[in-house]
């Protein structure tokens, strides 16, 4: 089965920490070393949308469901605190209760 097949809502408080030069995706490299960031947040909507209609369950991970989906082109960027950069084509759904927020990644969570 792919896709997720029940209402959930983006959850707004993790939206700016995936997002590039904002306060809070600077707290989270200086806070980390690294941050995981889409490029721009129509990506981030988009990469949304496509892991709810056709991403797959990866598992149960921290206590939280985990559904995910490799993409062709770019969705983001891992930056280093050093400014190296490596693109990323995964994007993840982190589902808690009946909210989610999305996170580019390099490969799914284990």
């Amino acid at each position: 089965m792919s896709g997720i097949e029940r209402e959930i809502t983006l959850d707004t408080r993790h939206i700016a920490k995936h997002l590039p030069d904002t306060p809070q995706m600077q707290r989270l490299l200086q806070r980390e070393g690294f941050a995981h960031v889409f490029n721009d947040e129509a990506t981030m909507l988009r990469v949304a949308q496509a892991i709810i209609e056709n991403g797959e369950f990866t598992g149960i991970i921290r206590n939280h469901e985990r559904y995910g989906l490799y993409f062709a082109s770019t969705i983001g960027y891992r930056i280093d605190i050093n400014g190296s950069q490596i693109p990323l084509h995964y994007g993840e759904i982190k589902v808690t209760g009946d909210r989610y927020h999305v996170i580019p990644r390099t490969r799914p969570s284990q």
